[in-house]
C-alpha cells in the first residue's frame, strides 16, 4: 500500500537528531516555554519574513488568541469560508463572536475576494482568509476591501508553511497570521503545536499575555488569560524540523509538479496554480464528480487517498447554529464533494509516484474521464530531471 503521509520516513531521516534535542530537554528538568521555544519564535519569524512570532499549543489557539488581540469581543462578526477545517469557525465562536461566511473562488479553492463587501456590517470586525492546501489566498484584493472599511486582516495559515505570493510568505500579509503545527503539516510538532506571526509589536505582545494566563508577571494576572502556551519538547523538535522545512517543500513542489504533467488530461481537476504563487502543497488534491469510485478503486490498486474536508463547515451538524442551508454556497459545496487527496510527503519515492499517476489515469478512463491523452514521459528519467530518486 502506498500510504497517504508517512511520518517514519520523516524520523528516519532526521531521528537522531529529534533523540538527542529530546533528551537534552528531558535533562534540563525545563519543560514549559523555555529557551527552546523562544529560539524557535525567533527562526519561525525569521523564516516567515516578520518582526514577531509568539509559539502556542495549538493552531486552533493561534486562532483564538489572534480575534482577542485584534479586539474581537462578543456579538463582533468575523468573515471566513465554510471550506475549511472546523477550527477555523470554532475559534470565532470561542471568541463569542458571530462567524460570516462567503464561498471560495472556484479556481483557487480559496476566499473569493468578490464576495467580501457585501458580507461585511457595522458589527464586522475581522476577516479570516484560509490558504487551504497551503494556497496563498488573493491576500492584496482582500486587504483591498479590508482596509476600506477598518478591519483586521487574520491570516489562517495552518496549511501554508512556506507558501509565497508575490515574493511575500504566508503569515505576512494580514495583521496577523496563524499556524498549526500538527504531526502532518508541512513543519509539524511530534504531537501539538501552533503559533502566530505578526509585523505588530503590540499584537504580540498580547498574544504574549494571553497564552500565559494573562500575566504580566508571574501571579499578576491584568487580562482573563489561557494556559496556551508551548511545551520545551516541542519548541526544540520543531526548531529542527525548521531548519529542513525549505528542502521538504521544494520537495513537495516537485512532486506536485511531476502530478501535474502526468495527470494533465486525464480527466480529473487539477490545483491551479496562479504566476504570482509558490503553493506549499501541503494536500495536493484532484476533483472528480466520481470521487467514491476513484478512491475505492485507487484503494484497491493499493494507493491510500484522503479528503480535505468531505462536508463542509456550514453543513456540519454541531454547526448548524450558524442558520445556513445546504445550497447556501455551491462552489465550496461542489469542492467538498469532488475533492481527493492524493500521497504528497517529501520522502515519496518516484515510483510511487508514477504508480499513483498511471493508476489515476487509467480508472478515470474507465470512469468515463479522458484518459490516456498526457503526453509520454520516460520515467527512468525522471528522478535526475525533477530533482527526486
Amino acid at each position: 500500500m502506498i500510504p497517504f503521509f508517512d511520518l517514519q520516513q520523516q524520523y528516519k531521516g532526521i531521528g537522531l537528531e529529534l533523540e538527542m534535542a529530546a533528551l537534552e530537554v528531558l535533562r534540563s528538568g525545563a519543560y514549559v516555554q523555555g529557551r527552546r521555544v523562544a529560539a524557535f519564535e525567533q527562526n519561525f519569524a525569521k523564516f516567515c519574513g516578520v518582526d514577531y512570532a509568539v509559539a502556542l499549543n495549538s493552531g486552533t489557539s493561534a486562532l483564538h488568541l489572534a480575534l482577542l488581540a485584534v479586539g474581537v469581543e462578543p456579538g463582533d462578526e468575523v468573515i471566513t469560508v465554510p471550506a475549511t477545517f472546523v477550527a477555523t469557525i470554532a475559534a470565532i465562536l470561542y471568541a463569542d463572536a458571530k462567524p460570516v461566511l462567503v464561498d471560495i473562488d472556484p479556481e483557487t479553492w480559496t476566499m473569493d475576494p468578490a464576495l467580501i463587501e457585501r458580507a461585511i456590517t457595522p458589527r464586522t470586525k475581522a476577516v479570516i482568509p484560509v490558504h487551504l492546501h497551503g494556497r496563498i489566498g488573493a491576500m492584496q484584493a482582500i486587504l483591498t476591501v479590508a482596509r476600506k472599511h477598518g478591519i483586521a486582516v487574520i491570516e489562517d495559515a495552518a496549511q501554508a508553511h512556506g507558501a509565497e505570493r508575490d515574493g511575500q510568505s504566508a503569515g505576512s500579509f494580514g495583521d496577523i497570521g496563524c499556524f498549526s503545527f500538527y504531526p502532518g503539516k508541512n513543519l509539524g510538532a511530534c504531537g501539538e503545536g501552533g503559533a502566530i506571526t505578526t509585523n505588530r509589536r503590540d499584537l504580540a505582545e498580547t498574544v504574549q499575555l494571553l497564552r500565559d494566563w494573562g500575566q504580566s508577571q508571574k501571579y499578576n494576572h491584568i487580562r482573563r488569560g489561557f494556559n496556551y502556551r508551548m511545551e520545551e519538547m516541542q519548541g526544540a523538535i520543531l526548531e529542527i524540523k525548521l531548519r529542513h522545512l525549505s528542502e521538504w517543500i521544494s520537495r513537495r513542489r516537485t512532486i506536485a509538479t511531476v502530478y501535474d504533467e502526468q495527470l494533465s488530461g486525464s480527466g480529473v481537476g487539477l490545483p491551479c496554480k496562479p504566476k504570482d504563487l509558490e503553493h506549499a502543497y501541503h494536500v495536493y488534491a484532484v476533483r472528480s464528480a466520481s470521487r467514491t469510485a476513484l478512491q475505492e478503486a485507487l484503494k484497491v490498486a493499493g494507493i491510500a487517498t484522503g479528503i480535505h474536508y468531505p462536508i463542509p463547515v456550514h453543513l456540519q451538524p454541531a454547526y448548524q447554529l450558524l442558520g445556513y442551508h445546504k445550497g447556501d454556497f455551491p462552489v465550496s459545496e461542489a469542492f467538498a464533494a469532488e475533492t481527493l487527496s492524493l500521497p504528497i510527503y517529501p520522502e515519496l519515492p518516484m515510483h510511487q509516484i508514477c504508480h499513483v499517476s498511471d493508476a489515476i489515469k487509467e480508472i478515470a478512463g474507465r470512469l468515463g474521464g479522458r484518459s490516456g491523452s498526457a503526453p509520454e514521459r520516460n520515467y527512468a528519467k525522471l528522478p535526475a530531471e525533477m530533482g527526486l530518486a
